[in-house]
C-alpha cells in the first residue's frame, strides 16, 4: 500500500466530497462513526460563504483559473488536513463554467493551477479525476505536484449511473507511483476487494443519511448515530432549516416505508414539526 505523505489517518476509508450533503454536521458524524478523513463539498477560492472546518477535512477546490487560489489557501491552510482539486464534476454547472471534468482538455491550464496550489501549501494535495481520454495525461502532470490521485472511473456522460470502469482505474493506478483513492459505488459488499487493489477508497452515495456505515466498515463500536444526533449539532452550528430538512429526508434511507416518510417530511415547514415527526414515528 502506498501511503499519503504527511497525513495521519485512522484508516483507509474516506467520506467522499458531495455537494450539499457534506455540511459540517454530517462530516463530523461520519468522522465520529469512523471515516478515515472527510472531504468538504466543492468550494471556489473566491467564495464569500462562511466555511466551518472543525472536522479538519480535506478542502476541495474548484476553479478554471488562478484567481484567488493563493490567498484562499493562506486563509484556511492551518484549519485543514489537506487540499483537493476537483477535476471530476460532471454537472451542467461545471460545463457552463468550464471546471471539473470539462477542464480536462486544457492541460496547460490544469498544470498552472496544480503548480499554484502546490506552491501555496505544504499540506497533502490531491486531484479528483473522472474517466476521460485526457485522464492519464493529467496524471503525468499531477505526478509533478500532487501527493494523491482520486479516480471515479465513470465518464461525464455517465454521471453517477452505469457501471464504473474499474479496469480503467487499475490502469490509472499502474501509471503512477502516487497513492490512488478509488471512488465509485463502494459498498459493504465490495470494499474489502477494492482495498486489495487500491490504496484507499471513498464512500459517497452509500453514506448519505447513514454515517453508521463507517462504523460497520471499520469495526468501530459506537452508539448508533441517529437524526437526533444531527439535530443537536445542527443547533450548535446554526444549520439553516432548508439544510436540516434535506438531511431529515436523507436519514430515512433504509427505513421501512421510507418513500412514504419522505413524502410526509417534505410537507413539514418548521424544525419543531420535523422533530415531532421523528419522535412520533420512533425514528430517533
Amino acid at each position: 500500500m502506498r501511503k499519503i505523505k504527511n497525513l495521519n489517518l485512522r484508516n483507509r476509508i474516506f467520506l467522499a466530497p458531495m455537494e450539499q450533503v457534506n455540511d459540517i454536521v454530517f462530516r463530523l458524524l461520519c468522522k465520529k462513526a469512523g471515516a478515515g478523513i472527510t472531504f468538504t463539498p466543492m468550494i471556489h477560492p473566491l467564495t464569500k460563504q462562511k466555511i466551518i472546518l472543525d472536522d479538519k477535512p480535506i478542502l476541495q477546490l474548484f476553479t478554471s483559473n488562478l484567481n484567488g487560489i493563493k490567498e484562499f489557501i493562506k486563509k484556511y491552510d492551518k484549519k485543514v488536513s489537506g487540499w483537493d482539486f476537483n477535476l471530476g464534476c460532471p454537472a451542467k454547472t461545471a460545463e457552463r463554467q468550464g471546471f471539473g471534468v470539462f477542464l480536462h482538455p486544457k492541460l496547460k491550464t490544469i498544470e498552472k493551477i496544480l503548480k499554484e496550489i502546490r506552491a501555496s501549501t505544504k499540506k497533502p494535495f490531491s486531484i479528483k479525476l473522472r474517466k476521460s481520454r485526457y485522464a492519464l495525461k493529467i496524471v503525468l502532470i499531477a505526478n509533478k505536484y500532487c501527493d494523491v490521485i482520486i479516480i471515479h472511473p465513470r465518464t461525464q456522460k455517465q454521471g453517477y449511473s452505469g457501471e464504473p470502469d474499474i479496469s480503467f482505474a487499475r490502469k490509472l493506478r499502474e501509471s503512477t507511483n502516487l497513492p490512488v483513492v478509488y471512488s465509485g459505488d463502494v459498498n459493504e459488499m465490495n470494499y474489502k476487494e477494492l482495498l486489495k487493489e487500491f490504496d484507499y477508497i471513498m464512500i459517497g452515495r452509500k453514506a448519505i443519511g447513514n454515517p453508521n456505515l463507517f462504523s460497520i466498515l471499520t469495526n468501530k463500536k459506537i452508539k448508533k448515530i441517529t437524526f437526533e444526533d444531527y439535530l443537536k449539532l445542527a443547533k450548535k452550528y446554526n444549520i439553516p432549516f432548508k439544510q436540516i430538512k434535506f438531511q431529515a429526508l436523507n436519514f430515512t434511507k433504509g427505513m421501512k416505508n421510507s418513500a412514504n416518510l419522505r413524502n410526509k417530511i417534505s410537507k413539514l415547514k418548521t424544525l419543531k414539526e420535523i422533530l415531532s415527526f421523528y419522535q412520533k414515528n420512533s425514528l430517533i
